[in-house]
């Protein structure tokens, strides 16, 4: 059985899902690995999930939320039809935008690096990670965010030291190699805006900083010169997950929107109460309680996507892990404050 197993990289090439998305799915039971490593932790895949895989990420593509894929992929054809067609009427607007491909764009960039995303994809993607990157300049490279073509996929990141987002785009199409630079984020507001117009952009890093270009139209986004700090390193550095809560994000932004400057958390096996609000919630492991700074902890329960959260705590003074309950490729860590 071991020669018929594919790895998580070989699953993500072919279903065209990233790495992070797969991890996500097994985590929330949608596509659990036929068999993990105990010593490695890696994950491996039989080739009959390749089309599960395939079908996840066509729903995901239309935001079908994780419940609903769950019901489909388990249920019978009649009634995954039904629930289809009640979700596809809600998207009306995007349906036309799924059609349109590389006939917007109509200046060809000369040969070199270059990579084709969504474009309202992407100012998504900016505006989420913005919310992690410095507001000061006391450290330049911290107000930006850093862009990583790689692979089949565009990434953003950025960090202001008391947290920590990334988030992984798949690209339509993509030539040349690999590259990354910084992108001044206090300069993108006007940019995102301008993405939200269009259906497809075109990346590509020049000499004068970032270049986009869609339909008839380009900005240059400038770039911070300086060396981005390692976040791999402080991601593959988290201590294991202790206590796991789920709960649904409109809630406890309305708690923290009211909240004072440091607000509790206080994780049980009834829920999670915040600020003295009790909120429903799923909690597995440990009971534990925490401080946040509401001006950290805000701005990434705010921008996360979906209508439900994840939040992988380790232990007091670690970082909290928040990710979409119904998408893997956001992440952002918020370091607690001292209680």
């Amino acid at each position: 059985m071991a020669d018929s197993l594919i790895t998580i990289g070989v699953l993500a090439r072919a279903s065209g899902l990233t790495a992070s998305a797969l991890r996500f799915y097994d985590d929330c039971g949608l596509l659990t690995p036929a068999r993990v490593d105990p010593l490695t932790g890696y994950r491996y895949y039989t080739e009959d999930q390749r089309e599960r895989a395939m079908l996840i990420r066509r729903l995901r593509a239309i935001e079908v939320p994780l419940e609903t894929i769950s019901e489909i992929l388990s249920g019978d054809a009649g009634r995954a039809e039904r629930m289809l067609d009640e979700h596809v009427g809600e998207l009306k607007r995007r349906a036309v935008a799924a059609a349109v491909v590389a006939e917007s764009i109509k200046q060809t960039l000369a040969a070199g690096d270059r990579v084709a995303v969504p474009a309202w994809l992407l100012a998504e993607a900016f505006e989420q990670v913005r919310a992690a990157a410095a507001s000061d300049r006391e450290i330049p490279v911290l107000a930006g965010i850093l862009l990583e073509a790689s692979g089949n996929s565009l990434t953003l990141t950025a960090t202001d030291r008391y947290r920590l987002s990334t988030r992984t785009v798949v690209s339509r199409d993509r030539q040349g190699g690999d590259w990354s630079l910084v992108v001044d984020g206090g300069e993108l507001a006007p940019v995102v805006e301008w993405l939200r117009s269009l259906d497809e952009i075109v990346a590509a890093p020049t000499d004068q900083g970032l270049l986009l270009t869609g339909g008839s139209s380009e900005r240059r986004c400038r770039v911070i010169d300086e060396p981005f700090p390692d976040y791999r390193v402080v991601l593959a550095g988290l201590e294991p997950v202790r206590t796991r809560v789920l709960t649904e994000r409109r809630p406890l932004l309305d708690v923290l929107e009211s909240a004072s400057p440091t607000v509790r958390f206080e994780v049980g096996p009834t829920g999670l109460t915040v600020a003295g609000s009790h909120l429903p919630a799923t909690v597995t492991g440990s009971a534990i309680d925490l401080f946040f700074e509401v001006t950290t902890l805000l701005p990434a329960i705010n921008t996360a996507l979906g209508p439900d959260l994840m939040l992988d705590i380790a232990a007091a003074g670690h970082p909290v892990v928040i990710r979409s309950a119904t998408d893997g490729d956001l992440t952002t860590l918020a370091m607690p404050a001292n209680g």
